[in-house]
């Protein structure tokens, strides 16, 4: 058993700074003081996706700061979103074998493979990889990276249009985290994007705020999707992701609105991006039941509603919001058979 309680004392006790970062929807830093709560049992973790807590852990020594080491950690959470405490105590025995001569000596270089058949890590895809670097980079005040410069002068319109193909998704994830500066020119120029730069920004924009001005730009070009045919349904689901970073919650609504009255409720990739990036959207009653009546008729079929449901219906408001929706008395005949599939006619 480990002499340490918990993953944050094993980290306070080692000298090396830290921060942490819930990887799962989307980025977004988690306080040291909230993780503690989180790992000992105290408070349930705020974000799940697929019934489990997707982290980043970012560790430097004060002195090297350029040294930082990174790990992707996943947990299984319980039927109530705790972390289940039997796992994590295995982590920190895992990890204890591996780490105490960094802790000895507090160089980082031993870090690196201290995660090394360890069954709770785990590989980001190259989007959010990318965008964790992004973040990391500003918050620890480094210098950005080659591709920053070309991507934030293509964004502000000092480049033609067509000159996009030597982009790096690194340069255009640093652009989304530094949007402050940039969502002025970006809004005068969204229109004009090429397709394939203007969704790698949008998919980089869902892990930070924008401005009501770009949100209401980026409704804009969703609406002017809406009525095209064939539907472009990657540019759609980009901008639905795009539209999660608006500050206004009337604005994602609307989109969610906009998006499940026209054909592409039809799609399972807008459905599951909805579930995955839009979740706390749900728990509207207003767009509850509408959603759940476009998934139980959707391409999806009887598995895609069933699993999107049993994943949405492991945080609490949502499972709350979705039962109500299934008490409905306005519910559909097709709702109501997918319901008792999913359920085995026992609901």
């Amino acid at each position: 058993m480990s002499s340490h309680n918990s993953l944050t004392e094993l980290l306070n006790q080692s000298g090396v700074q830290f921060r942490l970062y819930d990887m799962g929807r989307q980025i977004k830093a988690i306080s040291p003081q909230q993780f503690s709560l989180i790992e000992t049992g105290l408070e349930i973790y705020p974000r799940p996706y697929l019934h489990q807590a997707w982290l980043a852990l970012n560790i430097w020594n004060a002195e090297q700061v350029q040294q930082s080491v990174v790990w992707f950690l996943k947990f299984p959470l319980d039927e109530q979103g705790y972390l289940v405490q039997a796992v994590r105590d295995d982590f920190i025995n895992r990890l204890m074998l591996n780490i105490n001569q960094m802790l000895e000596s507090r160089q980082l270089s031993e870090a690196e493979d201290a995660l090394k058949d360890n069954p709770f890590s785990f590989t980001p895809d190259q989007e959010k990889m990318a965008m964790f670097h992004a973040i990391s980079i500003k918050e620890m005040s480094t210098e950005p990276s080659q591709y920053y410069a070309q991507c934030r002068d293509y964004f502000r319109g000092k480049l033609n249009w067509d000159n996009w193909q030597e982009m790096g998704l690194q340069g255009i994830a640093e652009v989304a985290v530094n949007i402050e500066d940039h969502q002025q020119a970006i809004s005068l120029h969204i229109d004009k994007y090429p397709e394939p730069p203007l969704i790698a920004l949008c998919n980089a924009l869902e892990h930070v705020a924008i401005d009501e001005k770009l949100a209401l730009n980026l409704l804009t070009l969703l609406e002017v999707q809406l009525p095209l045919a064939p539907i472009n349904i990657p540019l759609c689901n980009a901008l639905i992701r795009a539209l999660d970073a608006a500050e206004d919650d009337q604005v994602k609504q609307k989109a969610l609105a906009l998006a499940l009255h026209s054909h592409l409720s039809y799609s399972a990739q807008i459905l599951a991006t909805i579930a995955v990036k839009m979740a706390d959207q749900l728990a509207n009653p207003q767009i509850t039941l509408l959603y759940l009546e476009k998934l139980a008729i959707s391409e999806a079929g009887q598995q895609g509603f069933s699993r999107i449901l049993a994943d949405l219906m492991f945080t609490k408001n949502l499972r709350l919001a979705i039962l109500h929706a299934f008490r409905d008395p306005n519910r559909s005949d097709q709702l109501i058979t997918a319901i008792g599939q999913m359920f085995g006619g026992k609901f």
